[in-house]
């Protein structure tokens, strides 16, 4: 980039997080802005497209569904899209049966070949769970075994858990069991309390080149940043990558967990007849299956073939996903947060899923770029 290049805002990353502060600061602020972007694209995670042999729109990076419970995040980005009635559903193959996840009631009974009502399957993993109850689990592994017993634990949990982080559940933070939802009722729908969920009808890429079609914004792809370059940026930076790529891992590398996608074309119509399989089972390489044609039933796929993704958990700190959220970790994250907010000199903030080394969901990445603005809106300028 041409060193004597001007701009008001400067953002690092097109995901959801910077084309919302992206979009905001233009519109609102009537402010220029220059997104950098490392990838070809944008969008960050979500970013979608269609597969040329089969005509079937998927999300590159792993299936995507929108759902929210904040009013502020949908009031927002219903601006920009239009969801469709997708309902996410998750089913799980355990010795070449499938079932319902998160565990619900249907779960429980066909597991144990029983006939409870709510009250009795409740009250019956309340029983085989009873001695695994501990007033401070120490891990994953623990708060699983106290939540819902070993036999549901070790058949649906434990080894799709090793597969995903590549560890040992004792030794990762009990916190992440928290995102696992078990039921007493026959509701199969994974995010039921979301005020609006769906696909959005046009694709997540269609979403994002609205946020950014303001000619106050422009965009660089295959563009990395580091400290050293030299911007002449008049208001803020805004980083949303990793922090310890931003200080050339001084204090060590984060740990993440990142995936690898496999494509395939099947020459049926539908295959597995859902969008998401999950594979718990250990001779199977990979944690999930999805087919991307079920996430538009709004749409009249004609082709006769199918595209499936097979999903695989490496380590590749180069495509960061789920950050391994233990203590030694936090640690490190956090002195990279304190060094950027020593350094006010640099004039960047930070925020984000990969900034804040956090596993958000969609909304709460657009919620948290919402909430910036307001604070940039009102302490900035």
């Amino acid at each position: 980039m041409n060193a004597k290049k001007k701009t008001d805002f400067l953002i690092i990353g097109s995901g959801f997080y910077g084309c919302v502060l992206a979009e905001r600061i233009a519109n609102v602020l009537k402010k220029d802005v220059l997104i950098i972007e490392k990838r070809n694209h944008i969008g960050g995670n979500a970013y979608s497209k269609i597969d040329k042999k089969t005509g079937i729109e998927y999300h590159k990076y792993g299936t995507h569904i929108f759902h929210t419970s904040i009013n502020r995040v949908w009031d927002y980005l219903k601006n920009f899209t239009k969801l469709n009635n997708y309902r996410h559903q998750v089913l799980s193959e355990y010795k070449n049966k499938i079932y319902q996840m998160p565990i619900n009631l249907e779960t429980i009974n066909y597991y144990f070949g029983k006939n409870f009502n709510p009250k009795q399957a409740e009250n019956y993993v309340r029983e085989i769970s009873k001695k695994y109850i501990k007033k401070n689990p120490k891990n994953f592994e623990e708060k699983a075994l106290m939540q819902i017993g070993k036999k549901l634990y070790e058949s649906f949990i434990k080894n799709y858990t090793t597969k995903q982080w590549g560890k040992d559940p004792r030794l990762l933070p009990s916190s992440i069991f928290n995102r696992l939802p078990l039921r007493f009722n026959y509701n199969e729908d994974y995010f039921k309390n979301s005020i609006s969920q769906g696909i959005p009808e046009d694709g997540y890429t269609s979403i994002f080149k609205k946020l950014i079609e303001s000619n106050k914004i422009k965009i660089e792809f295959n563009s990395t940043f580091n400290l050293k370059k030299k911007y002449k940026v008049k208001y803020l930076t805004i980083y949303t990558g990793p922090l310890d790529k931003l200080f050339n891992y001084q204090f060590g590398h984060l740990e993440w967990r990142s995936l690898k996608f496999v494509k395939k074309i099947y020459n049926v119509k539908d295959f597995q007849g859902t969008s998401v399989i999950n594979f718990p089972d250990l001779k199977i390489k990979f944690i999930r299956r999805h087919e991307p044609r079920h996430l538009h039933p709004e749409r009249n796929y004609t082709n006769k073939k199918t595209l499936l993704i097979e999903e695989y958990p490496v380590i590749n700190n180069l495509e960061p996903y789920y950050p391994i959220n233990d203590s030694k970790n936090r640690i490190m994250h956090k002195k990279y947060k304190n060094l950027l907010n020593k350094n006010k000199q640099l004039n960047i903030i930070s925020g984000g899923r990969l900034a804040d080394y956090a596993y958000y969901d969609m909304d709460m990445t657009i919620s948290a770029a919402l909430n910036k603005f307001d604070h940039i809106k009102k302490n900035l300028l």
